[in-house]
C-alpha cells in the first residue's frame, strides 16, 4: 500500500478583474466568482505577440497553495515539472517555454524583477517566495518574447508576469483550512480595511506544512503580504511587503537505473544515521579523504579526484554507490521583498509610472556528503551553498498619447550585491549527528570558497503603438549593458574577474489586423539578449581562473530571434487562439557539469553553436451551457540542435547536430471539463506530455506520461465553502523533474525526481 499524501491550504481568492485593477470583496470566496462570467483566461486579445493570461479563479480551484506556474501548464508549449503535487518544492520545480529552460525566461512580480527563480538563487526569488497564491490576481505568460518594458534581461524564450490583488475597498476577512495525508496541514488569514475614496490595504499570514510522501522529512513554509493603496487626488501610491521562511528536506535524485534497480519509493537514508555512516565507510575504504593535520585533507585543498567511484567496494542489496543515497539534504530560505510605487497622470495625454524596490535573502542548500569526512573521524561532514543577496532597483515608464500613437519609454536600474560560499559542518559523532538540515548550521570546520558578486544592470525600452482602426502595429526596441563582477574572499578554484554583455539594440516589430469583431490576425518579430550569470554554479564564473580567462574577452552571450503568426477567435461561447512561431536561437552557452553533483567541482562553459524550433500552439475555452465549460490546448515543438559541440582543437567532444532539445517535448496536450452551477462546481484536468531527452544525444530519456487531477466543491453560502481535490488522481508511476542534475553529453544520469504519487486534499474557507 503506497502513502497518499497531501498538503497545503488555503485558497480563495475572491473574484479577480484586470490585471493591476483586481478589486475582489473579501467577504466572498473566490470560487463564488465562478457563475459571473468573466473569462477565466484571456487569449491576448489585441496583442501583437502570443500571450495569455491566467484569472485568479482559475488558480484557486486547483489544490490551495499551488504555486502559480503550475496554474500555467495548461497553457500551449508551457512545460512545468515539479516532484511535489503543488509546484512548490524547488530543487524539483522547472519551467520550459518553447525549449527554452528557466534560465532563458523572464519572470516578475508586480513589475519586480525575479531573476530566473533558480534554485541557486543568485538574481532572485522564487514567486513562491514573494507572494501566497491566495493574493494572486492574475498570472500573463508570453511564450515568445514579453514586453519591451518587463525587467529581464534573460528572457530569450518567454516571459511570466505575476500580478498581485488589490485590496478591497471595504473591511473583509477571509480563513481557509486544508488538511490532507502525510499529515498535510496548511492555514492562511488575510484582513482588508479601507474605503472607496480612501486608504485601502491588506495584510495576510500563511503556514503550511507536509511530510515527504517517501523517505521521511518536512517541507514548510511561513509567509507574510501586505499591500496598501494611498490615492493622492489623480495619483496613488502603492507598498508591498513579503517575508517568507521556506525548510524544505529534499527528494533524493534518481538515475532510470536506479529506479529499476531500487525502486520508485527510494529516497535518502535519514533518519537512519547509521546505514548512511556504512554506506561513507565503504566509499572512504577507497582512501580517497585524509584528514591529517589541521586541515580535512593534507595540502589544505579538496581533491576530488575519482571520488565518484568506489572501485572494489560492495554495498548492501541493491546499492552500487555512495551516490544511491545520502544521509539527508535540504533547501533552506528567508526572504524580505518591499516595494514602493507612484503613478500619476502628466496632463491629459500621458501617465508616471515609477517603482523602487529591495530584496533581501539568506539561504542554504544542504548535503550530506560522504565524499568529505569531519575532522573528528566521521566519515561524512554537511557541505553547504550559502547565499546572500541584497537587490535594489527602481524602474519607471511614461505613457503618452499623440494622435494614433501610444508611445512609451522607460527605463531599470538593479544593483545585486550577491554573496556565495561552499563550507562544511562536523557531525557530532559516528553515533550521533549532532546537526538538523532544518536549522542553519554554525561553527563551519572548512570553508572550501566564498565570493562577492557584484551585478549592474541597466535597461531601457523605447515601445510605438499606432492605432490604425482595423490596424495597429507595434514598433519599439529595448538595449542593456549588464556588468559582472567576481571577488574572492576565500580563493579556491572558481575564477574572480569582471565581465559584461552590452547589447543596447533589440528590437520588435508586429501587428494586428481585426478581420471582423470576433476575429483577428497577429505576428510580429523580436529580438532578444541573455545577460551573463554572476555565481559559482552557474555562468562564466563556474569554470576555473584560467577558463575565465581565456573566455572573459570572446564569450557571446545568448541571443534569440523570434517570428510568430496566429488567429484569434472570441464570441461569447467561445475564445481561442492557433499560432505558429519559429525561434533561432544562437551562442549557445554549455556548462558540462564535472563529476557527480555532489562534489561541485567547476564546470567548462563556452559557445556551442544553435538551436532553432518550430512549432504550432492552439488553445480554446468553450462554454457548453448549463454551467459546463471545456478547455484544451495542445502545443507540437521541433527544437533541434544546429551544430556538434566542439573543443578548442576542433574536435567533436559530443556529435549533437539534429539531435532534440534536452528537456523537450515535441507534444504537449491538455483538456479540461469544468462544471459550476452557483453551488456545486467541479473540474477534471488531463496533462499529457510525451518523451523527454536528458542527454544531448538523444541516448537517454524519461517516456511520456498522462495525468490526471481533479477538484469538488459546495458553496453552503456565499461564505462557507468546502473543496476537495485530487492529484494523481489514478496514481501514476512517472519521472516528474528531469535535469535536477544538469545534463550530459550521453548516458544515463542521477538527473530525475520522481513524481508525486496520489494526493488527497480538504479544505475550509470562510469569508467575513
Amino acid at each position: 500500500m503506497r502513502p497518499a499524501t497531501a498538503l497545503l491550504l488555503a485558497s480563495t481568492m475572491l473574484a479577480s478583474t484586470p490585471a493591476f485593477a483586481q478589486t475582489a470583496s473579501l467577504a466572498v470566496p473566490a470560487a463564488a466568482a465562478a457563475v459571473e462570467g468573466e473569462e477565466i483566461i484571456v487569449f491576448g486579445r489585441g496583442e501583437t505577440r502570443q500571450v495569455q493570461e491566467i484569472k485568479a479563479r482559475d488558480i484557486v480551484v486547483l489544490t490551495p497553495g499551488t504555486n502559480p506556474l503550475k496554474a500555467i501548464e495548461k497553457l500551449p508549449s508551457v512545460n512545468f515539472q515539479s516532484a511535489d503535487p503543488f509546484g512548490n518544492y524547488e530543487w524539483s520545480q522547472r519551467v520550459t517555454i518553447r525549449s527554452f529552460n528557466q534560465n532563458q525566461l523572464g519572470f516578475t512580480f508586480d513589475g519586480i524583477p525575479l531573476g530566473d527563480m533558480s534554485y541557486g538563487n543568485h538574481n532572485g526569488l522564487h514567486i513562491a517566495r514573494a507572494i501566497s497564491s491566495e493574493n494572486i490576481g492574475s498570472v500573463r505568460v508570453a511564450q515568445g518574447a514579453g514586453s519591451l518594458g518587463t525587467q529581464a534581461t534573460g528572457n530569450l524564450g518567454g516571459t511570466v508576469e505575476t500580478f498581485s490583488m488589490d485590496p478591497a475597498d471595504s473591511f473583509g476577512a477571509q480563513g481557509n483550512f486544508t488538511y490532507g495525508s502525510n499529515d498535510t496541514m496548511r492555514a492562511f488569514g488575510r484582513i482588508n480595511l479601507g474605503s472607496a475614496d480612501g486608504i485601502r490595504g491588506y495584510v495576510s499570514y500563511g503556514y503550511g506544512s507536509t511530510d515527504k510522501y517517501k523517505g521521511q522529512g518536512v517541507q514548510d513554509q511561513h509567509m507574510g503580504n501586505a499591500k496598501v493603496i494611498i490615492p493622492i487626488g489623480d495619483a496613488k501610491i502603492d507598498g508591498w511587503l513579503s517575508y517568507s521562511d521556506r525548510r524544505e528536506q529534499d527528494y533524493q535524485d534518481m538515475s532510470m537505473g536506479m529506479i529499476r534497480r531500487l525502486g520508485w519509493d527510494w529516497d535518502n537514508t535519514f533518519p537512519d544515521y547509521t546505514r548512511a555512516i556504512d554506506y561513507a565507510d565503504r566509499l572512504n575504504d577507497v582512501d580517497l579523504i585524509s584528514n591529517s593535520g589541521g586541515s580535512p585533507f593534507p595540502d589544505g585543498r579538496f581533491d576530488y579526484s575519482g571520488a565518484n567511484v568506489a572501485t572494489g567496494q560492495t554495498y548492501p542489496g541493491n546499492v552500487t554507490s555512495a551516490d544511491d543515497a545520502y544521509y539527508d539534504a535540504a533547501g533552506l530560505r528567508k526572504d524580505w521583498l518591499g516595494a514602493i510605487g507612484f503613478t500619476t497622470p502628466l496632463g491629459e495625454q500621458a501617465n508616471l509610472k515609477l517603482k523602487g524596490y529591495y530584496h533581501n535573502n539568506s539561504g542554504m542548500g544542504l548535503w550530506g556528503t560522504p565524499y568529505v569526512a569531519s575532522p573528528n573521524g566521521v566519515p561524512m561532514s554537511m557541505r553547504t551553498t550559502e547565499y546572500d543577496m541584497d537587490r535594489i532597483g527602481a524602474f519607471g515608464s511614461v505613457d503618452f498619447v499623440i494622435g494614433a500613437q501610444n508611445l512609451s519609454v522607460g527605463a531599470w536600474y538593479e544593483n545585486n550585491k550577491f554573496n556565495q560560499a561552499r563550507r562544511f559542518y562536523a557531525f557530532a559523532s559516528r553515533a550521533e549527528p549532532g546537526l538538523s538540515f532544518r536549522d542553519y548550521p554554525k561553527n563551519p570546520f572548512f570553508t572550501q570558497w566564498e565570493f562577492d558578486f557584484t551585478t549592474d544592470t541597466f535597461q531601457y525600452h523605447v515601445q510605438d503603438k499606432i492605432d490604425l482602426g482595423m490596424v495597429t502595429i507595434n514598433l519599439g526596441w529595448k538595449g542593456f549593458k549588464v556588468t559582472n563582477e567576481a571577488e574572492a574572499i576565500v580563493q579556491a578554484t572558481f575564477p574572480q574577474g569582471k565581465i559584461s554583455a552590452e547589447d543596447w539594440f533589440q528590437p520588435t516589430a508586429g501587428f494586428v489586423v481585426e478581420l471582423s469583431p470576433e476575429a483577428e490576425v497577429f505576428g510580429g518579430f523580436s529580438q532578444s539578449t541573455r545577460a551573463f550569470a554572476s555565481a559559482t554554479t552557474t555562468g562564466p564564473f563556474s569554470t576555473n581562473q584560467a577558463g575565465f580567462d581565456a573566455i572573459k574577452d570572446d564569450l557571446k552571450p545568448e541571443e534569440s530571434d523570434t517570428y510568430e503568426l496566429g488567429l484569434r477567435y472570441n464570441t461569447p461561447m467561445f475564445n481561442g487562439t492557433l499560432g505558429a512561431y519559429l525561434v533561432n536561437f544562437r551562442n549557445r552557452l554549455l556548462a558540462v557539469q564535472v563529476g557527480s553533483a555532489i562534489q561541485g567541482n567547476p564546470s567548462a562553459l563556452q559557445n556551442v553553436g544553435g538551436v532553432r524550433s518550430i512549432g504550432v500552439e492552439a488553445a480554446g475555452d468553450l462554454k457548453l451551457g448549463g454551467g459546463f465549460g471545456l478547455y484544451a490546448s495542445y502545443s507540437y515543438t521541433d527544437a533541434t540542435y544546429r551544430d556538434d559541440v566542439v573543443n578548442g582543437n576542433g574536435v567533436v567532444v559530443a556529435a549533437i547536430e539534429g539531435k532534440t532539445v534536452v528537456d523537450s517535448p515535441k507534444h504537449m496536450a491538455r483538456g479540461e471539463l469544468n462544471y459550476d452551477d452557483d453551488k456545486r462546481f467541479f473540474r477534471v484536468g488531463l496533462n499529457y506530455m510525451s518523451r523527454r531527452f536528458y542527454s544531448y544525444t538523444n541516448d537517454a530519456s524519461v517516456p511520456g506520461r498522462l495525468i490526471v487531477d481533479a477538484s469538488l466543491g459546495y458553496r453552503f453560502t456565499d461564505k462557507i465553502e468546502l473543496q476537495l481535490n485530487a492529484t494523481n488522481l489514478f496514481d501514476k508511476r512517472y519521472v516528474g523533474t528531469i535535469g535536477s542534475g544538469g545534463f550530459g553529453n550521453s548516458g544515463d544520469a542521477q538527473t530525475l525526481l520522481v513524481g508525486a504519487p496520489q494526493q488527497f486534499f480538504a479544505t475550509v474557507k470562510a469569508g467575513f
